[in-house]
């Protein structure tokens, strides 16, 4: 069986710490609104940002 590279497997495993990240019981913690944005949508899309900017990272890897 052909192995995967190490960038994959961390790839897979940011997907798989970000999966819990948008259930319903963390979706549903924040509250209230900071400059009159709902803390939901605030924590959403920081999280959303947040493994875009980490898979960015582990993809560019160490390419020196």
């Amino acid at each position: 069986m052909k192995r995967s590279s190490p960038t994959r497997q961390r790839l897979a495993a940011l997907a798989l710490f970000g999966i819990p990240l948008f259930t319903y019981p963390l979706l549903s913690l924040p509250g209230g609104s900071l400059g009159g944005i709902p803390a939901g949508y605030l924590y959403l899309f920081g999280v959303w940002a947040g493994l875009i900017a980490m898979a960015a990272w582990v993809a560019e890897g160490r390419s020196k």
